[in-house]
């Protein structure tokens, strides 16, 4: 927007910047020349492939790091020249935002206030809008350890805000946050905006999040592969996008088969079908065998970002970044399981699950079965149960009372041992050995489940060259790029070819790319007769599930189909909601259950 005297200067101005690392497999080009502006008083989003850059040029913004070459105008300053202003001017949030855990929430924002030197006299008065605009006013006085993942995320963004910068550099604000404190935070950052002249630059793996942003920069591999309002990345898209279903087919099997087509830029299983971006607009040529039927569909942002990176490396499954070459053309090995219909009995049945802590209440009474071959998603905001769910059904805490039955058998007092060996868990923290390498680790593991000789060395060799692992076997686990991580986390989770998955939000923080192979492996896991529980805030995921159960205070609010959950959310004025409207639905309705009890 212009002023009355000209157009204002970029808040950001970026020129040739250069930085390079030195790693184990030789020198990486984290940012490769790259240049762009950030207009002031916008959101600007910056958004890429895990591995793309997008931390080291927050980083090199924040003043943590120095490129190799380039230059910055930061605020219309030099940073070279005048760092000691230009702190005093930015806002700052790492992935990981440092709040202090054993302060309160008050404590928190002093401290924050006390390093950017803001007056006492002057405190409380910043504060009151902060705490009333995340809604932590009334948890002042709670220690932030004890806070949920979103309001911790809120109290992170409010300690960035407290000294009023005109920058604020947020980096992954929204990994790992529920879709309910995602929105919210959202409205936090816009209402900022609107009321002040603060520019935010914001960094994301969350392609629906575009819908947020003025502009936006794409990074991948170092380089910009595009820049520009997120409406025209979604226009130029149209044409190229079609939901493709085949009569008695599922989507996670047809999928392989329509991803694998050479004009194929992107191919993703859903519920209602197979969504998919061609190379040019055109419907696919499926082959006429597979009595396939093809509607076009509108664009997302997320189809327009994959078409992109289609068009730049001529097909997603052969770039070089985060999702190269995952499975690409193997199966995986499982024993002597065949492919088989989820209709053969339960895997996993609880009945009043209950676990308590102290007086507190973590999962409360909750009822729910997993089929053989089953993809079964448990959703729920942070702090609903899940992961103690989780926790219980692999053995690691014994419930306070209820039922647990896993393959048949009656756990309920805690007896897992016997059946640890069918049990694969993949945490939601990454839960491997960072000092050894990625080959030691899997050889800890396989030989935690009794594998040994021939049949461990085989095993060994398969998963690292399926999950594209072989060039970093001898690298330590804890320098891998987030991606690779979660490949050898998974790796290490089915080793032993467990008959049931547990996977505790496995894709978060990670790019789409990534995420679609992840699913892909899953898919082909769960037709070898593997029951598959997974928890994730991605609600694209919640739709390749064949059901869901939504969580809410360790509380089921909603069971079924991902069909049936939307169904069970429709209204007058919203009367065909998408999932993400459909879960907070659910959420709400269960809120408005409790005050209308709570007023009796």
């Amino acid at each position: 927007m212009a002023e009355a005297n000209g157009p204002r200067s970029p808040a950001v101005s970026v020129r040739h910047l250069v930085r390079t690392f030195r790693t184990p497999r030789g020198t990486l080009r984290a940012l490769d020349d790259i240049s762009f502006d950030v207009a002031s008083g916008t959101i600007t989003g910056l958004i890429g492939p895990d591995g793309a850059g997008k931390t080291t040029l927050m980083r090199i913004l924040a003043g943590i790091m120095e490129p190799d070459s380039g230059s910055l105008r930061i605020l219309g300053r030099d940073p070279q020249t005048a760092p000691g202003l230009l702190q005093k001017s930015l806002g700052y949030m790492p992935q990981k935002f440092g709040l202090y855990e054993d302060l309160t929430v008050s404590e928190n924002l002093d401290l924050h206030a006390d390093l950017h030197g803001v007056p006492r006299e002057e405190r409380q008065t910043l504060y009151a809008p902060l705490l009333r605009m995340t809604a932590l006013a009334p948890f002042s006085g709670r220690l932030a350890g004890k806070l949920s993942g979103g309001m911790k995320q809120k109290l992170g963004v409010a300690c960035s805000l407290v000294h009023a910068p005109p920058l604020l550099l947020l980096d992954e604000p929204t990994v790992g946050v529920d879709p309910v404190s995602r929105r919210e935070l959202w409205e936090i950052l816009e209402k900022e905006v609107k009321g002040s002249s603060t520019t935010l630059f914001v960094s994301t793996a969350y392609m629906d999040e575009a819908e947020h942003f003025d502009r936006v920069v794409i990074l991948y591999e170092g380089k910009i592969l595009g820049e520009g309002a997120p409406e025209d990345f979604i226009r130029d898209t149209g044409g190229h996008v079609f939901l493709i279903v085949a009569p008695g087919i599922p989507a996670r099997r047809l999928e392989p088969e329509i991803a694998k087509l050479p004009e194929v830029a992107d191919a993703a299983g859903l519920e209602e079908g197979v969504r998919t971006v061609t190379l040019t607009p055109n419907p696919p040529p499926v082959p006429p065998s597979l009595d396939t039927r093809t509607d076009p569909v509108a664009p997302t942002f997320e189809d327009a970002f994959m078409l992109r990176l289609a068009n730049k490396t001529a097909k997603p499954a052969e770039a070089s970044g985060s999702s190269s070459r995952m499975g690409q053309g193997r199966e995986i090995s499982w024993g002597d399981t065949k492919t088989f219909s989820p209709t053969e009995g339960d895997a996993i049945a609880i009945r009043d699950l209950t676990r308590r802590f102290g007086s507190f209440t973590a999962v409360d009474r909750l009822s729910f079965s997993v089929k053989k071959g089953e993809i079964f998603g448990l959703l729920g905001a942070n702090g609903a149960g899940k992961t103690t769910t989780f926790r219980m059904i692999a053995g690691l805490l014994l419930p306070s009372s209820g039922f647990l039955q896993i393959d048949g058998r009656d756990v309920t007092n805690g007896n897992v041992a016997a059946l640890r060996g069918r049990l694969g868990y993949m945490s939601q923290k990454f839960s491997l050995y960072a000092q050894l390498t990625v080959l030691q680790n899997l050889v800890f593991f396989s030989s935690a489940y009794g594998m040994g000789g021939k049949r461990q060395r085989d095993r060994l060799e398969e998963l690292l060259a399926f999950f594209d692992l072989t060039s970093f076997r001898n690298v330590s686990a804890g320098i891998l790029p987030l991606g690779f991580r979660q490949r050898l986390a998974l790796a290490a989770a089915i080793m032993h070819e467990p008959s049931i998955l547990l996977l505790d939000e496995p894709t978060s923080g990670v790019d789409p790319l990534a995420r679609r192979e992840f699913w892909r492996i899953i898919s082909q896991i769960s037709f070898r007769g593997v029951s598959v529980l997974v928890t994730t805030h991605f609600m694209g995921e919640a739709n390749a599930c064949d059901r869901l159960a939504i969580m809410a205070q360790g509380r089921l609010v909603a069971l079924g189909s991902p069909r049936e959950i939307r169904e069970g959310a429709k209204t007058p004025d919203s009367p065909d909601p998408s999932l993400e409207e459909a879960f907070i639905r659910h959420l709400n309705l269960k809120a408005e259950t409790e005050d209308g009890e709570g007023s009796r």
